[in-house]
Parts: C-alpha cells; sequence; structure tokens
C-alpha cells in the first residue's frame, strides 16, 4: 500500500490524537507567526522612525562655508540640514527694541556697534533647537522651510513685530551694520522667545526681541564676506550613519579643522525600543522553534513506541523502513497545513492588538516652527503571504526534523523481535 495513503487512513483511525497533534501544531504555528509579524512591523517602524526622528549631528569649523554645508547636505546619508549663519544688521523704517537701562560709562560698546537687529541665516527654521524641542513657538504665520531659500522673507519675535505694529505680509527693510547693503523683506511669521527681557543694559543685538530669521541667502548678501558659518545641523537616520558623515566632513574640512557632535537622544527613546521589541520577537521564533521541535520530537517518539506492533507487521510484510519513517512524515505534515491556515486567520484577526501592546507608538515629533515633522507611522502589524510562507517552511521544517530523529529508531527495528515482544 502506498505509505501516503497509509498515512491518512492512519490519522483518521486515531482521531483524537490527531486533533491534539493538530492543536500543538497551531499552538506552535500561532507563536511563530506572532514573532514574525512583531519582526516585520519593528522593522517597518524603525525604518519609519529614522526617516522622521534621526539623529542630529552639528559641525562647527573656520572652513566651513555655506557651499560646504550644501555639499555635505546633499549626500544619501542626510535627509534635512540646517546652516546657521549670524549677522548683524541695520534696521530701516524699523524700530529696535531699546535697552531698558543705558549704557553704563566705561563699558563694553558690544554689538550695538553692529547694528541694533541679529539676523539669523537659516535653511530649516524646525531644525534650530528652541523650535525642535518647543521652547520657542510659531504664534502666527510659519517657519523658513528650504524652499524659502530664494525669497526674501523673515521671521520675527513678537516683541519687535507689537512696538512697530507688523504682522504677516508686512515689509521691513533691513541693511548691513555698515548701511552700503539693504533688503526689503516680508514677515512670513511671528515667534516667541521664552528668554525675558534683560533687566539690565545689553547690546540691542542682543536682545531676544531684536532677532529675526531670514533665508541664509539674504544674510549672505547683505554681510558679503563677513557672513561667517557659525555651525551647521544635519540629520542622519542612526548613529551609524552619522559616522560616515564624519568621514566625509573630515574628507572636505581636514583632520582636527572642525567639531563634530551627534545628539542621538531622540534617537534612543523612540528608535531602541523598538530595536528592542524586533530582538525580542527574533528570540521568540528560535525558541518556539526548538520548542515545537522538542515537543513533536518527543510526541512522535511516544507514538513510535506506541505502534511497534504495527510497524512490525509493515516491516514482516516487506515494507522498507525508509517508508515508514517518510510515513510519520507526511502524517506531521498534513496536520501543518491546517495549522498554518488556522494561525494566518488568526494573526489576522489578532494582529492589530498585539502591535499596539507591544509596539510603543513614537511621539510625534512636533517642530514648533509651523513645519512639522512627519508624523512616526503607528506600528502595524499585518499578514503577509512572506509571514506565513516563513511560518509554513518552519513548521515543515520543524516536522521533518521532530519526524527524522525519532524515527531513526524505525531504523533499527527488527520485525522479529517486534512481534515475538509483542506476544
Amino acid at each position: 500500500m502506498n505509505f501516503v495513503k497509509r498515512a491518512g487512513m492512519s490519522l483518521r483511525a486515531r482521531k483524537s490524537r490527531t486533533a491534539a497533534l493538530l492543536g500543538i501544531f497551531v499552538v506552535i504555528c500561532c507563536l511563530l507567526l506572532g514573532g514574525f509579524l512583531l519582526e516585520a512591523a519593528a522593522a517597518r517602524q524603525e525604518t519609519e522612525a529614522q526617516r522622521t526622528v534621526g539623529v542630529d549631528v552639528t559641525i562647527e569649523g573656520k572652513r566651513l562655508t555655506p557651499a560646504l554645508a550644501d555639499r555635505l547636505g546633499s549626500k544619501p546619508p542626510v535627509t534635512r540640514y540646517n546652516p546657521l549663519l549670524p549677522l548683524t544688521a541695520g534696521a530701516h523704517g524699523l524700530d529696535p527694541l531699546a535697552p531698558p537701562e543705558p549704557k553704563p560709562r566705561g563699558g563694553r560698546g558690544g554689538g550695538s556697534e553692529g547694528g541694533p537687529l541679529a539676523l539669523r541665516g537659516v535653511r530649516d527654521l524646525g531644525m534650530l533647537l528652541p523650535f525642535a524641542y518647543g521652547s520657542a513657538k510659531i504664534t502666527s504665520g510659519r517657519g523658513i522651510v528650504p524652499q524659502d531659500a530664494d525669497r526674501a522673507v523673515a521671521v520675527i519675535e513678537k516683541r519687535l513685530a507689537a512696538k512697530n505694529g507688523l504682522k504677516i505680509g508686512d515689509t521691513v527693510r533691513v541693511g548691513s551694520a555698515d548701511g552700503k547693503r539693504k533688503v526689503s523683506v516680508k514677515v512670513l511669521g511671528v515667534f516667541q522667545d521664552p528668554r525675558p527681557d534683560p533687566s539690565q543694559w545689553t547690546p540691542s543685538n542682543e536682545l531676544p526681541g531684536n532677532t529675526l530669521y531670514v533665508p541664509a541667502p539674504v544674510v549672505e548678501r547683505l554681510g558679503g564676506d563677513a557672513a561667517g558659518l557659525d555651525e551647521a545641523v544635519f540629520r542622519v537616520g542612526s548613529p551609524e550613519q552619522a559616522e560616515g558623515l564624519y568621514a566625509e566632513a573630515k574628507r572636505l574640512l581636514g583632520t582636527g579643522d572642525f567639531a563634530f557632535r551627534v545628539n542621538d537622544k531622540a534617537y534612543r527613546d523612540q528608535v531602541r525600543p523598538v530595536q528592542r521589541v524586533g530582538a525580542l520577537a527574533g528570540l521568540i521564533v528560535r525558541v518556539i522553534a526548538l520548542a515545537g521541535v522538542l515537543i513533536l520530537g518527543l510526541i512522535v517518539m511516544l507514538q513510535i513506541r506506541e505502534r511497534r506492533h504495527e510497524l512490525g507487521v509493515l516491516l514482516s510484510m516487506g515494507e522498507k523502513k525508509w517508508k515508514l519513517v517518510f510515513q510519520h512524515i507526511v502524517e506531521a505534515a498534513v496536520v501543518c497545513l491546517p495549522a498554518v491556515a488556522v494561525a494566518a486567520l488568526t494573526g489576522h484577526a489578532a494582529g492589530p492588538s498585539l502591535g499596539g501592546a507591544l509596539l510603543d507608538r513614537p511621539q510625534r515629533n512636533t517642530v514648533a516652527a509651523g513645519v512639522p515633522d512627519a508624523e512616526v507611522a503607528p506600528p502595524t502589524v499585518r499578514v503577509d503571504p512572506a509571514d506565513v510562507g516563513k511560518v509554513l517552511g518552519l513548521g515543515l521544517g520543524i516536522s521533518l526534523v521532530s519526524t527524522v530523529v525519532p524515527g531513526i529508531g524505525i531504523l533499527r527495528l527488527h520485525p522479529r523481535s517486534i512481534l515475538a515482544d509483542s506476544e
């Protein structure tokens, strides 16, 4: 008789044991699928978090210029970048805030001699730490984004706007400290600096209320050669990518000529927990696979002991030993197939709640500059055909290993001794 047909008859004849074996396979396949689903969901969420959260790298150096910052920012690991160009400027038709106290005699001239306004040339206002962490906030309008590079716009402080009656869309004129160059800029947004007004004399361009943020080209136009780059901040996906950016900066700026600081706190807070869940899921898959081999191997071994008489009769009738081994493999594999189907249905139904329980949704990194970062996608646990295929392959592998290892004993059986012991 064909050993495949004989396997089917054996499963039908032992309905209770077949049902018990099916139940064990369902549990194993469900756990395996759960591990694969969590692993895949963690990988997707990690990729999304890297794209939206990332790691901020600050570079400072005398040789760093706006052109070199643009070259570094165009490298593939960099997703966002922001050079910062400070400049003191003069006000034309604009009444800047005045220090609360007169300048003391013999006191330092400070920055007031360079102009009463503090211009900050930026590319992406949302990457400045005060705005990124919410201490400075846009109260109306919006912040400066890379698309504003060719525009003459400005984001001004709330106190300066209130003193001059400025609102969104108004135009103000700023100029170089020597008055030779002037630029008209349109008010794009109004922000609030949390720092209070000082209680003693302070140079006008150091007062929090006299700060204007403009696109970097505006500062370059006003400052000329004096428009030096203070620092540049680059956002990459992970600390490993920051190492690649360091190598590129070293190539462009030279060894030891620049400072390189990595701020990966947000990355650690939001990405590392997801990585731990992914590692836990991988460990679950390995442990369940090993436990499945041991449990099913023990069950098959017990079945072989109980079916010694049946095996002895088949061997005495001339049946090949390897066919008996394959009969047990087929029996286990036939039970495995519906178990995978049940696991797939269970995973489809319970997947979302499983992801919500084990994968914390990263907090939204909302930039207070009026340009929020893309929201990190919530954890999604979905049953893909690839995951079901992995469970099926691993389940069949467990069936094979758990059957072949105990089945080695079948190869050592002798029909005469089996039948003699059974009498």
